[in-house]
């Protein structure tokens, strides 16, 4: 699997965790997990990049969490708020822009052979 390029990613864990949580409450490795199989390997977020995000996005009232005892340990789940919903919808709509645009240029800029 070919590594990631961080720069490229700026913004992308906040976008992806956001929209996993707006469909489930899910758990820090869940999320991890999910992201790495949903994307059959493309992008592979660790836990150092997850985390961070998480308590961020909490911190800033776009997450709430909940501990719940899953058998002999706790789990804390995050869901999105109503303002995460809202943050959601605003890069969204930013990474939506943004991916037109290079495709319109990918699209229009012949790749030399």
């Amino acid at each position: 699997m070919a590594k990631t390029n961080a720069a490229f990613m700026s913004g992308v864990p906040e976008l992806l965790v956001l929209r996993l949580l707006d469909r489930q409450e899910m758990y820090g490795y869940e999320l991890v997990r999910t992201i790495k199989l949903i994307s059959n390997e493309a992008i592979a977020l660790a836990e150092g990049v997850v985390y961070p995000t998480l308590h961020s996005l909490e911190k800033n009232s776009f997450l709430v969490a909940t501990e719940k005892q899953v058998g002999a340990r706790t789990r804390v789940y995050y869901r999105t708020t109503a303002k995460g919903k809202k943050r959601l919808l605003a890069l969204e709509s930013k990474w939506s822009r943004v991916s037109e645009g290079i495709n319109s240029i990918l699209r229009r800029i012949p790749c030399p052979n």
